[in-house]
């Protein structure tokens, strides 16, 4: 299971169940999504296993498709 949080710059930040926040992200103000996720890509899986935690900036995506 899988915690997922958002903040006010439409980030997105996947921790596996349990986790703290990391102080890396910690500069923004996080909000908890009402729901755990049970599943997620393998990439996502990978960089929580590896790291801790997946961080995802919409701001970057949707700089490259304009």
């Amino acid at each position: 299971m899988f915690d997922v949080y958002r903040n006010d710059k439409r980030d997105l930040l996947v921790l596996s169940k349990g986790s703290a926040i990391p102080t890396l992200s910690s500069r923004h103000k996080w909000r908890k999504s009402r729901r755990s996720v049970s599943k997620v890509s393998d990439e996502i899986r990978s960089a929580v296993q590896r790291q801790g935690y997946y961080v995802r900036s919409l701001r970057a995506i949707k700089k490259g498709t304009i």
